[in-house]
């Protein structure tokens, strides 16, 4: 069995490097997009807004940064990065450098809130500025750009949220979007803008998951970290490694942002556009997919019977090769790992790397059958 697994593995990793080598155009990724390439590919690529339980303002996954070091070994400035949710993608963007990002999510919701993110990050001076504008809370006096993030955080903290600050920053954020770059934001999606950027005015750095019902910092630890705790994290080795820990982090995010190389799209990754238009795109500029970081979306697609087959479908449509890897956040309930998606007190996050085209083998070859199978592809 399990030499007959390895050499479907190999048939299907030599197969993707043919396609590669042989179909692919000479052209290269440009250094940075325009304003109306980024619109077009951000509408074209594109599906309808799909239905979410919750808002997601923010990660739940303590532990995404836990990966980081096995993560940028032979990947570090090369190929695609594609991922899905908030801001957790920053911190894996800025770690690789990869020549592009893509964000896939099923709420158009959270392509508003990159593009929030994305005028925020362009229009601040550094991470104070940046956190500042964010939580609309005036900037504090005693931080400069040598603070470390722990600190930034417990000087902003106390201060409390400003509505004329909120106002002010809602209407730079849109003029960026609209009238400095061009983006052709609906009247529902400026509702949606300001409805995110509010969640983050009320609950500030204690902002979590879904919700701006926020319990005092005294009450102890919640089930689902924080915007600060996401931040103040560590990598495997201990050392903070956000996409706000140090200046350099930041700096490097924000060249990203203002080269228009982190692209938000509307898409079900079982969907039959983005995932596909992505790939397409990808291989017409000679590029391979790095990295994709799926969150926990795979267990909720294999609630249904077609969902998952459809995404793994696309996925087998990528530009990969034997470096391409899934980074996958499991709940591990102290008795293993679950292929349920539901949080209980008792659990924690591992964050774990799967190679991509062992996944593809072990699929075309009939091998997965639900997310158990699935989490052994890693074996």
């Amino acid at each position: 069995m399990q030499n007959s697994k390895y050499r479907i593995r190999l048939l299907i990793v030599l197969a993707l490097c043919f396609s590669f080598t042989r179909v692919w155009s000479a052209a290269e990724l440009p250094a940075q997009l325009t304003d109306e390439v980024f619109w077009q590919l951000v509408t074209e690529f594109s599906e309808p807004s799909g239905r979410f339980p919750s808002d997601n303002f923010v990660s739940n996954e303590l532990a995404t940064q836990r990966v980081l070091s096995e993560l940028t070994k032979s990947r570090k400035a090369s190929g695609a990065y594609v991922g899905v949710g908030p801001e957790q993608n920053f911190t894996y963007i800025v770690a690789l450098q990869p020549k592009i990002a893509f964000i896939v999510d099923i709420r158009r919701q959270n392509m508003i809130e990159h593009l929030m993110y994305k005028a925020l990050i362009e229009l601040s001076s550094d991470r104070a500025d940046f956190l500042s504008r964010l939580f609309s809370r005036p900037r504090p006096s005693n931080v400069d750009k040598n603070s470390g993030i722990g600190a930034l955080f417990d000087a902003l903290s106390p201060i409390q949220a400003d509505q004329q600050m909120f106002d002010e920053n809602l209407r730079a954020i849109k003029d960026r979007l609209i009238k400095e770059h061009g983006f052709k934001l609906t009247s529902e999606d400026e509702t949606t803008l300001g409805y995110i950027f509010r969640a983050f005015y009320v609950g500030g750095p204690d902002l979590g998951y879904s919700n701006v019902a926020f319990q005092p910092r005294s009450a102890g630890p919640r089930l689902l970290p924080t915007y600060e705790e996401l931040m103040i994290d560590t990598d495997e080795n201990g050392q903070q490694r956000s996409f706000i820990a140090t200046e350099e982090n930041f700096l490097t995010l924000q060249q990203f942002e203002k080269d228009n190389l982190i692209v938000p799209v509307v898409g079900n990754f079982a969907g039959s556009t983005a995932l596909r238009s992505v790939g397409s795109y990808l291989r017409e500029h000679n590029t391979l997919i790095s990295a994709f970081y799926t969150s926990n979306v795979e267990q909720y697609l294999f609630m249904t019977s077609e969902d998952w087959k459809n995404f793994y479908t696309n996925v087998s449509t990528l530009p990969l090769d034997s470096n391409s890897t899934f980074i996958r956040p499991l709940i591990n309930t102290g008795n293993g790992y679950t292929a349920s998606p539901q949080f209980r007190p008792t659990f924690h996050w591992d964050t774990v790397l799967f190679p991509i085209a062992d996944l593809v083998a072990a699929f075309n070859a009939g091998m997965i059958e639900n997310y158990y199978d699935v989490i052994q592809t890693r074996n």
